[in-house]
């Protein structure tokens, strides 16, 4: 069976290529306050030691998590936009950027050095993510089913 990709697929390419750029930012991010905190490769956090000494190495590890934390949802919102948007494009491109736009102000937030700061960011993304979730099993279960 031939795959047809319905109208407006291609919002769904292009919030998955926001996504993209997002990573590419927050990498961006990390070399910078990996150097001002004085953490060399391969070590991946400042160590407790570290911390009490300098107060860039928190900045640096909440730089670091921040980015650790956005590749672990990555996969979850790429499956999931992909799958919705077979059936549902515009509501998959939608949810999908407007994630991409609250994992911003995560990342804002969070690499100020204050964890606290990543509140906002995090529950809207959250939330975002769960819709995507059921959305995408319920289009599993339509093309499989129905």
């Amino acid at each position: 069976m031939p795959l047809v990709l319905p109208d407006g697929y291609e919002y769904v390419a292009g919030s998955m290529i926001s996504a993209t750029w997002l990573i590419v930012w927050q990498i961006l991010r990390i070399y910078p306050a990996r150097e001002a905190a004085g953490i060399y490769y391969p070590q991946l956090y400042a160590e407790s030691a570290q911390l009490k000494d300098n107060p860039a190495a928190l900045r640096y590890n909440c730089v670091q998590r921040c980015h650790q934390n956005t590749l672990e949802y990555i996969p979850l919102i790429c499956i999931s936009t992909l799958v919705t948007g077979l059936k549902y494009p515009y509501i998959a491109a939608a949810a999908s950027f407007f994630w991409v736009l609250t994992r911003v102000a995560y990342t804002i937030g969070y690499s100020s050095g204050v964890p606290e700061k990543r509140a906002a960011g995090n529950a809207g993304g959250f939330i975002v993510l769960m819709g995507l979730l059921a959305t995408a099993a319920f289009t599993a279960a339509q093309l499989c089913f129905f």
